[in-house]
């Protein structure tokens, strides 16, 4: 169903270290493109300059002052930089990361999705020319799992210490992330059938138009890894025109570095999520080209969180020398997840997107200031115009 509103609201988050520059070259790209009518409202939270000022990293209040916005839009968080600086504010990660999972899960933000596509210019690892194309996506179950938190230490410091953590799952939210995969896949397929996306490369071979992957490790975690299968398989059979596959996640890490252009989707708990999401972003061109988007599927009225995958890179934060394509990729998939409604913004995903990879196509990625690829990706965009309806 398309939307029709006047504009979106957009969160802008810019955070530590290199993300207020990266922040900063995409809000140029932004502003360069003809639609939709985003407004950009910047918080100083998270940050460490907010935790310096407040004695937290976000107010507690952050559930009640995000309700009014259609998307969240994160740079970075992390050690502030710059790394030289002994006498910065630096918090330990546990502190200054914390807000990540917080708004995750605070929001039910319970689908992490993370594509992975390699761009002309980027960075490959693989010397195998089948690489080049490549066109999974990875979704991560964010809400459960091994990360809920839940174990504890007893006897800590004495030779009787014992540390527990406690994995949870359940058929609710294994059933829902599953599900998504399906509907991703599905959607997938049909912008290949339009032309909107380039045809899986192993169907050459005869694999179908859609493929979704089911990691677990349930030779070892029987009980999780029972349920997820068993629930693979009845949400499958609802799916018959999609080819379904499962790999365990030490077997899936060696396929996606060997043979990454077999996979379309790809399901998987929070923590192999997590490794598999990592893993993907090296194959499309490393952390600096891979976009991230923290969504709530069943629920568009909670706004979702978009963030680069890489860290706030003390090492060279306030140097101007971080290449925002990441940040540039990821305010794209924003506008994607806008463009399910709002056409404009579909039409603007697309030419942000091209004007990304044919920036990098053109010049790679070294050589050039943040600001000046950000200046070079908007004004890329105005000598292109707008894209066709």
């Amino acid at each position: 169903m398309e939307q029709n509103q006047e504009s979106w609201q957009v969160a802008v988050m810019p955070g530590d270290g290199i993300g207020p520059e990266v922040m900063a070259a995409t809000r140029h790209a932004l502003e360069a493109l003809p639609g939709p009518a985003l407004v950009l409202t910047e918080l100083g939270w998270p940050a460490h300059a907010w935790h310096r000022d407040h004695g937290e990293m976000m107010p507690a209040d952050w559930r009640g002052q995000l309700a009014g916005y259609d998307a969240l839009l994160l740079g970075a968080l992390g050690d502030p930089g710059p790394s030289h600086d002994a006498q910065r504010y630096c918090l330990p990660d546990g502190v200054s990361l914390a807000p990540l999972l917080q708004l995750r899960k605070g929001l039910d933000l319970w689908a992490c999705e993370r594509p992975a596509v390699p761009l002309a210019g980027a960075p490959m690892p693989l010397s195998d020319p089948r690489a080049l194309h490549t066109d999974l996506l990875v979704i991560r179950e964010n809400s459960e799992g091994e990360y809920v938190d839940q174990g504890g230490r007893l006897a800590a410091g004495t030779p009787r210490e014992t540390a527990t953590q406690l994995e949870v799952f359940t058929r609710a939210g294994t059933e829902r992330i599953i599900r998504h995969a399906f509907e991703r896949a599905a959607r997938r397929a049909e912008e290949r059938r339009q032309g909107l996306r380039a045809p899986r490369y192993a169907a050459a071979d005869g694999a179908a138009d859609a493929a979704v992957c089911v990691v677990t490790k349930r030779n070892a975690v029987q009980y999780a890894g029972e349920l997820w299968s068993e629930v693979f398989a009845e949400v499958a059979a609802e799916y018959p025109g999609i080819a379904t596959h499962h790999e365990l996640i030490d077997a899936c890490c060696m396929k996606f570095v060997s043979q990454p252009w077999q996979f379309d989707v790809v399901v998987a708990s929070n923590l192999h999520g997590d490794i598999l999401t990592d893993l993907a972003a090296v194959l499309a061109g490393g952390m600096g080209v891979a976009p991230s988007a923290n969504l709530n599927p069943a629920d568009r009225s909670v706004p979702p969180l978009f963030e680069p995958t890489h860290g706030s890179a003390p090492d060279i934060a306030g140097a101007d020398r971080a290449h925002p394509a990441a940040m540039l990729l990821t305010a794209a998939a924003m506008l994607e997840w806008m463009g399910e409604v709002d056409p404009v913004a579909a039409r603007s995903a697309v030419q942000l997107q091209r004007a990304v990879a044919e920036d990098i196509a053109e010049h790679g990625m070294g050589g050039r200031g943040c600001a000046e690829v950000g200046r070079a990706v908007a004004q890329r965009i105005r000598t292109a115009g707008a894209p066709s309806a």
